[in-house]
């Protein structure tokens, strides 16, 4: 009886006999196309989800003030979305849960 199962499960290609060990399941939101917009004066760019803020304010042309670059003096702190963060140490933040977040962007200030 089990030598007919098995060969019903490799003639109908059926992978339940596969070993799924190690192998990462992905769901709707791949970890490879999750990018967070970021807008600055009507202008929208994509950027990857932990990429240094500092490079990111660049390209979108905004033009924070540095003074120790390590984010003790604060002086480099611009808003991303409503929350304030340092641009020297500050990382781009995860895509928003809110579509209309992901669509218009985090504004940039």
């Amino acid at each position: 009886f089990l030598v007919c199962l098995v060969l019903l499960a490799i003639l109908t290609g059926s992978n339940a006999f596969q070993s799924t060990h190690g192998q990462r399941k992905r769901g709707v939101r791949g970890s490879s196309l999750e990018m967070t917009v970021l807008t600055y004066n009507g202008k929208k760019m994509n950027f990857k989800p932990g990429s240094s803020l500092s490079s990111a304010a660049a390209a979108l042309g905004v033009k924070p003030k540095y003074s120790c670059k390590k984010g003790d003096c604060g002086s480099c702190t611009i808003s991303v979305g409503g929350q304030r963060m340092k641009a020297c140490v500050g990382k781009v933040p995860p895509e928003p849960k809110l579509k209309s977040l992901q669509e218009k962007g985090l504004e940039v200030r």
